[in-house]
This record gives C-alpha cells, sequence and structure tokens, in this order.
C-alpha cells in the first residue's frame, strides 16, 4: 500500500466523485480510477460503493478513511515543518482571498513585492470558499473573519469601509423608503452580510432586481446603471462611472484578518511577503473619507 494511493482514496472520499479529486489532485479520472481499483486490489476490499451521484464509502471505506486522514495529518505536517526550514526568498506562496480583495486591494502590494522579491512565485487563488490552512490548500489567507482553526498565527489586519453607490448622472429617488429604487444584493448564500441587510433596512420599499455572489459584478451592473450597491470603497474608486449616495449614515464595515500556520512562521519568503502586507495594508481602514 502506497500513501500516493492512500491520497488518492482520500480525495475521492472528500469531493464524492472522481472528477472533482481529479481536479484537486491535477490528474486525470482514469488514473484515479485505475489507482483507486489498484488500492482496493491490494486490501481485498472495496472502499466505495459506486452510484449515479457519486462515490459512497462503504464500511471497509469508512474504517480506513480515519488512518488516512491521521497519516494525512502527519505527510502535511512534516512538508509544512521541512517549508519552514528553508532560509532561502524563493519558492512558491500560495495565498487565498476573495476575488474583488485579491483583485484591488492585495494586487498592488503583491506587484511591489514580486519586484523586490523575483525568485518567490506568488499564487493568488481567489475563492469564495476558505481554503484550509493545516492541509496546505494556501499559505497565507485573508478572510473577514476571524480564524478558528487550530495551529494559525492570525491577526486583525485592517477595517473596510463600504458605501452606497449608483451610476453617476442618476438622479437618486427622493422617497426616503427606496419607493422606485432599484437594488444590486448579494446572492442567498451571503444572507445576513452586515452590508446587504443594512442596504435593505435603509430602503425597505426598494426592489432587489439583481443578485450575485461577486462583488465586482455587483459594481459592473451598478455602472451600468441597473441599480443601488453597496460596495467596498476601493472597489467602488477602481470602478468607472459610479459615486456614492447618500443614504443618511454609512454601511457598516468589516474587518479583515490575516493567517498563515505556525509550522511556517519562520518561513522568510512568508515573513517577508507579511512585512509588505501589513506595512502597505495595515492602516486601521480601507476607504478614502
Amino acid at each position: 500500500m502506497e500513501w500516493s494511493d492512500l491520497r488518492i482514496f482520500l480525495a475521492i472520499a472528500q469531493e464524492g466523485t472522481l472528477g472533482a479529486a481529479a481536479r484537486k489532485l491535477a490528474q486525470t479520472q482514469p488514473t484515479m480510477g485505475r489507482r483507486l481499483r489498484v488500492l482496493e486490489d491490494a486490501l481485498g476490499h472495496t472502499l466505495f460503493q459506486r452510484t449515479k451521484d457519486g462515490f459512497v464509502l462503504t464500511d471497509e471505506g469508512s474504517t480506513l478513511l480515519g488512518h488516512a486522514e491521521r497519516m494525512e495529518a502527519e505527510a502535511l505536517a512534516i512538508e509544512r515543518r521541512l517549508a519552514g526550514q528553508t532560509q532561502q526568498l524563493e519558492g512558491l506562496l500560495r495565498i487565498t482571498s476573495s476575488d474583488w480583495f485579491g483583485a484591488h486591494v492585495l494586487t498592488p502590494v503583491l506587484a511591489e513585492f514580486s519586484v523586490l522579491h523575483p525568485k518567490v512565485t506568488i499564487e493568488l487563488l481567489t475563492d469564495a470558499r476558505f481554503l484550509s490552512l493545516s492541509r496546505r490548500e494556501a499559505d497565507v489567507a485573508f478572510r473577514i473573519r476571524p480564524f478558528d482553526e487550530p495551529d494559525v498565527v492570525s491577526r486583525k489586519l485592517l477595517h473596510m469601509r463600504y458605501r452606497a453607490y449608483l451610476r453617476r448622472g442618476i438622479a437618486h429617488p427622493m422617497a426616503g423608503d427606496g419607493t422606485g429604487s432599484a437594488l444590486l444584493a448579494l446572492d442567498s448564500a451571503f444572507a445576513g452580510v452586515p452590508d446587504d441587510s443594512w442596504l435593505q433596512t435603509m430602503l425597505p420599499k426598494a426592489r432587489t432586481v439583481f443578485r450575485s455572489n461577486s462583488r465586482d459584478v455587483q459594481a459592473r451592473m451598478c455602472a451600468h446603471g441597473v441599480g443601488i450597491a453597496v460596495l467596498p470603497i476601493p472597489l467602488a474608486d477602481a470602478t468607472a462611472g459610479i459615486e456614492p449616495i447618500d443614504l443618511g449614515t454609512e454601511p457598516p464595515g468589516r474587518d479583515t484578518w490575516v493567517g498563515y500556520h505556525r509550522d511556517l512562521r519562520r518561513l522568510p519568503r512568508l515573513r517577508a511577503l507579511l512585512e509588505l502586507v501589513i506595512a502597505r495594508l495595515a492602516n486601521g481602514s480601507s476607504g478614502r473619507q
């Protein structure tokens, strides 16, 4: 039994389908299927039931899963510890953040870092999911809530300000309750996000005409005159054709946190990146008055 085969078993168990597991490990589906059959033959047990909805663990597969997860945790710990001892300012740094934060807040800092340290390769993963630092899906993460993962070193980086925006030149309806106004909101997966709820409260009679899980898409729709959007100020500043509107109060802002696994705390390229990020962004609040 080889660890590489157990990694394939784990990926299939975690993702539920061969296709998703293959994408996760950057392998082909036929290779994944062949390696799984080799593992099952070696163990003498069927580890998954093949159903129309995907792969479901058998009793034997469930028994193996716990052992494989502990082996993975040890293997990842070895990788992190060895990576943390590397003293060269070169290699890969994998960073994760939301799409708009990566595009409009991080990229100027990352561009400066690349000039200062050309031997370090930056991989920026903009994803709505919270990638795991313990599993080394990312080395550094920027999130809008405190980290609760064990063994993660984190700090509050900045407070992000938001404002309400409308296409420049469009008169905002005078009705204080939003009658006649159109709103651009986040989709249902983000229900209850403070700034989105604030907009609904400030304009209760307005009609929501568009929803998206992307702040950038909201900004573009706002620039096309579709309706009112609440946007982070750096994103709005980078979007031509929109202007802030006064609804009486400012939307609630959001804190942004940065975190990394403690095993990487001595990694020189990580320390260099964090020093630059903190120097450029940790100013207490992001967004001009």
